[in-house]
């Protein structure tokens, strides 16, 4: 870690690096496996997202690096929240939020709700779409989500006591 903090931007690189690589995984998982998302599997997501902006925004701002690392690890310690309720919706220890079992339903008539029903794609939260050695893709984003918040809460230690 003492290595990383050699040049100023490379702990915030390193964060953005593990940061694109998971969320192009779950977007790869989705456009290129066939993979379609539950409405939990979008919100696991969006910490993603912020610490990527985040990062960028503290390799661009040294003063602020410190702090920007911090919310990072805030994010992702949020989304580790989120990926637990997910696994335990997966293992039907939690229930799962409504909207992960339907639609919206707008159809007027019973012909209107019959096309809409036959063309909508129902994504369910509690019926993991991929499994590998027992972990589901909500396991692997809570052990990355854990994994990349403590090395960006290291990151800011680091940087808060190297600081005059």
């Amino acid at each position: 870690m003492n290595a990383l903090m050699d040049k100023p931007y490379s702990g915030p690189a390193l964060v953005l690096a593990l940061s694109v690589a998971v969320a192009g995984a779950a977007l790869a998982s989705q456009h290129l496996g066939g993979l379609d998302p539950c409405i939990l599997c979008y919100y696991q997501r969006y910490p993603w997202y912020l610490t990527i902006v985040l990062m960028l925004a503290a390799i661009a701002v040294p003063r602020a690096r410190m702090a920007l690392l911090v919310l990072a690890a805030a994010a992702l310690a949020v989304n580790v929240g989120i990926a637990f309720y997910h696994v335990g919706v997966e293992h039907k220890v939690f229930a799962g939020p409504a909207s992960c079992a339907s639609g919206t339903i707008t159809g007027a008539t019973v012909e209107a709700l019959r096309a809409q029903l036959a063309g909508q794609k129902i994504v369910r939260c509690d019926e993991p779409a991929f499994v590998l050695f027992g972990l589901s893709m909500a396991g692997y984003n809570l052990l990355a989500s854990a994994a990349v918040a403590f090395i960006a809460a290291r990151l800011a230690m680091k940087l808060r006591n190297r600081t005059p």
